[in-house]
């Protein structure tokens, strides 16, 4: 045992396999759950082959006790037995491929350094992302090439809500790919669109966070990452209800916040009204025929005004009522219900679409108006900054719905005329909200299309919600990267994480804030890595105040950024 890293010896008590063996530690050495270790054999006539894994489960016994209560008389020196612990390994890699078992007796040593690297297969990645540290404290990463849609994309993120910081990793995974200098040059084209439902916490990204102190601040030295907040972010927000001014609606942040909304004509000219009804209906809901219908009579007959408002039948209209209201008169009257609602739609069909209308008044009123003049950079759009926030967390849940849907297909549609030159990556909390496992919605179209075949136009979504297994399971499973973090006991036996092992189940039913396990394909198991505390600020009571300025002047948003001539190995 005098071999310098050696543990323990591969034990002969345990079946050792090629793809699992045992590790009976030596006095005064330990393993814990998560620790790479590496053992070596020979083999004749192709050498030595190294088998590396992770640590999956430890045990402690006494050998020699054959009852409970033995454990007291050992304790006092009666009965004799020896402690021994034995740690469980799972293979991650062997090298070169020649799947023979560790044999028993062989020295096991901890791995570090390049055996680390080889043991998770960092040597084979040309660019890598740092998403946290592992237990061993050594960062861990995972390989931009299934995050960039270059051999896979998008990213599945589970966990109970307030614990598992589902949104605090996903910003800071964001933060690393913007800021670790693996975009290179791509830096300058990649955008984050950030969709926020829960307070006005993400407001302040820009804002450095005051709490963050110098053992923080090590530990994103330690991922080769600035410790500072986002620099390149713009805020949108919708209307404040019934304020002709159309001030945004937010209270913490008093600078800096855009506020948007759609005018009546491009709500008719973009055929829109069908994410009004953005919710998971059954398909075979008759009124969706009349939905469509509607929605291409308003595009045809709408003619636009001042401020955005239109005139239907010489009827000026500049608010979302007027609007119900006019598309209410024609399909009641039994001359205009043919040409709006289609020769043979049945009055019951009608009256179910017409009871959905209306009850959207309320939530799409302050979204869909005519009575505000025009605005420059009214619309969300992800030009002009690199990472984009638009907050919802004011708007009832059935108009959340519609901006997503609306915001997704447009940046879809833009991206895809643009070419795949940028990345774009696409935020959504409560995924199951808006693509859940059953019914079809304009929105669940849309994520479908971006799971699908988005990596091929460079839009990658990050989607995150509390269970995995009530999203759309296309959607699930075309995400190359699955993190977790504190799960439901129900939830951790769902199908949906069988990429745990079982040991990982456990665990993540137990985990606390910050930890979270990260499964990418090129490593059989999930690794266990520990985020860094935000450098940003996550809510008002932590913002050290406005970005810094100069002569009274905001900092450019792009002056991190490189330019298109700068080398490709320039951080970010």
């Amino acid at each position: 045992m005098g071999e310098q890293g050696v543990v323990g010896l591969v034990a002969g008590t345990e079946d050792s396999t090629p793809l699992q063996f045992s590790v009976g530690l030596a006095p005064e050495q330990y393993l814990q759950l998560d620790d790479v270790v590496v053992t070596h054999r020979s083999v004749p006539g192709l050498g030595v082959v190294a088998t590396s894994g992770v640590v999956t489960e430890v045990r402690a016994r006494h050998e020699g006790a054959t009852y409970g209560s033995d454990v007291f008389l050992i304790a006092d020196g009666v009965l004799p037995a020896h402690v021994q612990e034995i740690a469980e390994v799972t293979t991650t890699r062997v090298e070169p491929e020649c799947y023979v078992p560790p044999l028993p007796g062989s020295p096991a040593r901890r791995a570090t350094g390049q055996e680390r690297a080889e043991a998770l297969y960092f040597d084979q990645m040309d660019l890598k992302v740092p998403v946290g540290l592992g237990r061993d404290g050594e960062p861990i990463y995972v390989n931009l090439e299934f995050l960039d849609g270059t051999r896979g994309g998008h990213v599945s993120i589970s966990g109970i809500s307030g614990v598992a910081t589902k949104t605090s990793f996903a910003l800071f995974l964001l933060y690393s790919i913007f800021r670790s200098g693996v975009l290179g040059r791509r830096t300058v084209n990649a955008k984050a669109l950030v969709f926020s439902v829960k307070g006005e916490d993400l407001l302040f990204l820009d804002h450095v966070n005051a709490k963050l102190d110098d053992e923080q601040r090590a530990r994103y030295a330690r991922l080769d990452l600035p410790a500072e907040p986002f620099a390149s972010v713009g805020f949108f927000a919708p209307t404040m209800p019934d304020d002709p001014s159309g001030r945004a609606f937010v209270t913490g942040r008093t600078s800096g916040i855009v506020p948007f909304w759609w005018t009546l004509a491009e709500f008719c000219r973009q055929e829109l009204l069908p994410y009004v009804f953005a919710d998971a209906e059954d398909e075979r809901n008759q009124y969706t025929m009349v939905i469509h219908q509607v929605a291409d009579r308003l595009k045809r007959q709408a003619t636009e005004l001042d401020q955005g408002a239109v005139s239907l039948d010489g009827r000026t209209i500049r608010t979302y009522a007027q609007l119900v209201e006019y598309v209410s008169d024609q399909l009641t009257d039994e001359d205009a219900r043919r040409d709006w609602a289609g020769p043979v739609t049945g009055t019951g069909t009608i009256n179910a679409f017409l009871r959905r209308l209306r009850s959207s008044l309320k939530p799409m009123r302050t979204l869909v108006r005519g009575d505000l003049p025009d605005a420059p950079g009214r619309r969300v759009s992800t030009e002009g900054q690199q990472v984009t926030v638009v907050d919802l967390h004011n708007l009832p849940e059935r108009a959340q719905r519609f901006v997503v849907g609306v915001v997704l297909a447009d940046e879809t549609a833009r991206k895809e005329a643009a070419g795949t030159g940028g990345l774009l990556f696409t935020m959504i909390d409560e995924l199951n909200k808006y693509a859940p496992r059953e019914g079809s919605s304009p929105i669940k179209e849309v994520l479908l299309d971006i799971a699908e075949r988005g990596r091929s136009l460079g839009i990658i979504l990050v989607g995150a919600q509390q269970t995995a297994s009530e999203v759309e399971r296309r959607i699930v499973s075309n995400s190359s990267i699955k993190v977790v973090g504190r799960l439901d006991p129900a939830e951790s036996g769902r199908p949906e994480n069988g990429f745990l092992p079982p040991s990982q189940r456990a665990r993540a039913v137990l985990a606390k804030p910050g930890t979270m396990f990260v499964s990418q394909p090129e490593i059989p198991v999930p690794l266990a890595v520990e985020f860094p505390f935000p450098a940003w600020a996550t809510r008002l009571s932590e913002s050290a105040g406005e970005p810094a300025r100069r002569n009274g002047v905001a900092p450019d948003p792009f002056a991190r950024l490189p330019v298109a001539g700068d080398d490709d190995e320039i951080p970010f």
